[in-house]
C-alpha cells in the first residue's frame, strides 16, 4: 500500500480519487503568474499581457510574455516563462517543419494540438514534471480567426475571448459582461486592458504592458510602445 504521501512524489501516480497532483500544482504555478489576456475580435487577435515590474531596476524590455511563433501565430504565456520558451520553440519548429514538408502554413488549431501533445507526455512518464505554463495561442489562417487556450495537462480549448494566470476569473467575468462579436481590434484592445484593469488591485502602467496583434491579411506583431500608448492613453480617461 503506497502512502497517502507519495502521491506528490510520483507524476505517474493516480490518487484514490483520480487525481494527478504533480499537474494540478503545475496549474498552481500557473495561477500564480501574471494575468494574460486572448480576445478574438472582427479579423484577427488581439493577445495583451501584464509583464509585473516588480523592481524599477528590472529592463521591462527584458520579461518575454508574448512570443511570435510563425507569420500568422503568435501566443501569450503565463506561468513558468522558462518552461513557456521551451514550448514556443517548439512550436516554431513544428510551423517550418509543416512549411517544408507540406510547402504551406501550419494550421492554428493542428499546431495548439502537436503543442497539447507534446505536454500531455509529460504527464505520464516518470523522471519528469509537466510543464509549468499555460499558452494562449492565437492566430488566422484559411479556417479563420483563432484563439486557443492549453492547460500544462495537455488540455487544449477554443475561445471567443479568455484569461490565464492570476487574475483569470475576474477577467473571464468581465469578458462575459462585456464581450462582443465582430469587434473591431481598437475595442478589442481597449476590452483587453478594461479586463486586465479589473482582475487586479494594483495600478497598470505603460511599461508593465505588452500587446501583440495578428488579422487576416497581416503578420503577427508586437505593438510599440508609442503605439501601445495611444490605447493606455484612452484607458486612462475613462
Amino acid at each position: 500500500m503506497i502512502p497517502r504521501m507519495a502521491y506528490d512524489w510520483e507524476i505517474t501516480v493516480f490518487s484514490p480519487d483520480g487525481r494527478l497532483f504533480q499537474v494540478e500544482y503545475a496549474r498552481e504555478a500557473v495561477k500564480r503568474g501574471t494575468t494574460t489576456v486572448g480576445i478574438k475580435f472582427k479579423n484577427g487577435v488581439a493577445l495583451i499581457v501584464d509583464k509585473r515590474i516588480t523592481s524599477r531596476l528590472i529592463e521591462p524590455s527584458s520579461i518575454e510574455k508574448i512570443f511570435r511563433i510563425d507569420e500568422h501565430i503568435g501566443c501569450a504565456t503565463s506561468g513558468l516563462v522558462a518552461d513557456a520558451r521551451a514550448l514556443v520553440e517548439r512550436a516554431r519548429v513544428e510551423a517550418q517543419i509543416s512549411r517544408i514538408t507540406y510547402g504551406k502554413k501550419i494550421q492554428v488549431k493542428a499546431l495548439t494540438r502537436k503543442i497539447c501533445d507534446f505536454k500531455q507526455t509529460y504527464t505520464q512518464y516518470g523522471g519528469v514534471r509537466p510543464f509549468g505554463t499555460a499558452l494562449l495561442i492565437g492566430g488566422v489562417d484559411e479556417s479563420g480567426v483563432r484563439l486557443f487556450a492549453t492547460d500544462p495537462s495537455g488540455a487544449m480549448m477554443e475561445y471567443k475571448a479568455t484569461a490565464e494566470g492570476e487574475g483569470r476569473d475576474a477577467a473571464i467575468e468581465y469578458f462575459e459582461k462585456n464581450y462582443k462579436e465582430g469587434m473591431s481590434m481598437n475595442d478589442a484592445i481597449m476590452l483587453g486592458l478594461n479586463a486586465l484593469k479589473a482582475s487586479t488591485e494594483k495600478e497598470i502602467t505603460l511599461e508593465a504592458i505588452e500587446i501583440g496583434v495578428v488579422a487576416e491579411g497581416e503578420e503577427f506583431r508586437i505593438l510599440s510602445q508609442k503605439e501601445a500608448k495611444k490605447y493606455f492613453d484612452r484607458l486612462k480617461e475613462e
